[in-house]
């Protein structure tokens, strides 16, 4: 037992020998180089200082302390960054060690390098250099990280995750958006209610046509978001159909894409505005007569044609005023509905659109391929999309001209 209580106080001793041998040790702080941040030298060594004092590791010495030194050799006052001028401070300053450093903004984050030179061997004893994310008002934070890392004191996670840069992808700030702007050519088909409209002859009102149209036109887009693999986009694309039919059907679309990763898969979607028009009728279903729509003018000409008779419908002529009979008397399927109808009083349409595509890259040319369907009430177009651009240059995404 006696053994044991001799070799425990024999470890203190020597811990304490230890911390008192370092504590012996001394050690300036020289006025390190700032490039492009507001904070000055001198007030980055006192916070130098300071965060030494605060680990209670060394004798540090003030300021106040070094002005004479300092002024004994001009050398000292501006530019002693390197090895030889640092040992050549500690002599006069008759220290074990002197701290300096450089303090550098470099666009979105400040790179501290910090040396401790052994002026004694008048070599560097030990140095650090770290990148943290460009908050200027943490610089004592930084340093302070810094000292404790040297001296292999702990420090504290949270505040460091804070102010370490993170080298994360190209964000919008950094990258040039490519304007993608060019023609489009596509062809798409008519489903639901506008396939019925495409095939119903003119004088019911329908386009007459084969429910398949050609599409051209022209697509402007702009890059709002923009990293490596993720690009956020606004389209707007402006259509002409139907031209090879002998019609002009016109549309504009706005749409927010999303393009991921350098293959370019994209999906977008949006609304889409167009003119229709349209009339209050309905479809003679069991073909009691040799039309297939009737709007309101319809019927009321169809029953003025056969029914406006005293004598063969006394029921629709009541005391010499002809009424004529509703849709419903026929058939109670029957009844006054909106629908398409060239003849029809005009307003604006709306429809809602989904793209899902890939823009295909060979040099400079862009071919973007897209398969889409505007979606509407009672039914809309699904077809395919093709364009091409030739990307001529690059724009900073946040540039003001």
């Amino acid at each position: 037992m006696k053994l044991l209580y001799t070799s425990l106080f024999g470890l203190m001793l020597c811990f304490q020998g230890l911390s008192q041998n370092q504590m012996s040790k001394s050690i300036a702080v020289a006025n390190p180089n700032v490039n492009n941040l507001s904070i000055k030298s001198e007030i980055a060594a006192k916070m130098m200082r300071l965060e030494l004092i605060k680990i209670d590791k060394y004798r540090v010495l003030d300021e106040f302390d070094m002005v004479d030194v300092i002024k004994s050799n001009a050398s000292f006052s501006s530019g002693c960054y390197g090895l030889n001028c640092l040992s050549d401070i500690g002599e006069g300053l008759k220290v074990d060690y002197v701290l300096c450093g450089s303090f550098d903004g470099l666009g979105n984050k400040i790179a501290i390098t910090l040396k401790m030179v052994d002026v004694k061997n008048r070599t560097i004893y030990q140095s650090l250099v770290k990148e943290f994310d460009n908050q200027e008002p943490e610089i004592q934070r930084m340093i302070e990280q810094m000292v404790k890392e040297m001296n292999q004191i702990e420090i504290d996670k949270v505040t460091a995750q804070r102010l370490t840069f993170k080298n994360e992808p190209i964000s919008s700030n950094n990258v040039g958006k490519i304007n993608n702007s060019g023609p489009r050519i596509g062809y798409a088909f008519m489903v639901g209610s506008l396939s019925e409209f495409a095939k119903r002859s003119e004088e019911e009102g329908g386009l007459d046509i084969f429910p398949g149209v050609s599409m051209i036109g022209y697509q402007v887009e702009g890059q709002y978001v923009g990293t490596e693999n993720f690009s956020a986009l606004v389209e707007c694309v402006i259509n002409a159909s139907g031209l090879e039919q002998g019609k002009f059907i016109p549309s504009l679309t706005i749409m927010n894409g999303f393009r991921f990763g350098k293959a370019g898969w994209e999906f977008a979607f949006g609304p889409g505005f167009s003119v229709k028009s349209t009339s209050q009728g309905f479809f003679d279903t069991d073909h009691q007569t040799n039309r297939g729509y009737f709007s309101e003018t319809d019927w009321n000409q169809y029953c003025n044609e056969n029914f406006y008779n005293n004598a063969a419908y006394p029921e629709y002529n009541v005391n010499g005023v002809f009424t004529p009979p509703t849709p419903e008397q026929f058939n109670s399927n029957y009844h006054f509905a909106k629908h398409f109808d060239v003849r029809g009083s005009k307003s604006i349409n709306t429809t809602f659109v989904f793209a899902f595509g890939r823009t295909f890259r060979r040099g400079a040319l862009n071919v973007p391929v897209n398969a889409f369907y505007s979606s509407q009430k009672g039914g809309g177009y699904v077809g395919l999309n093709i364009g091409f651009n030739v990307q001529k240059s690059k724009k900073n995404i946040n540039s003001t001209r």
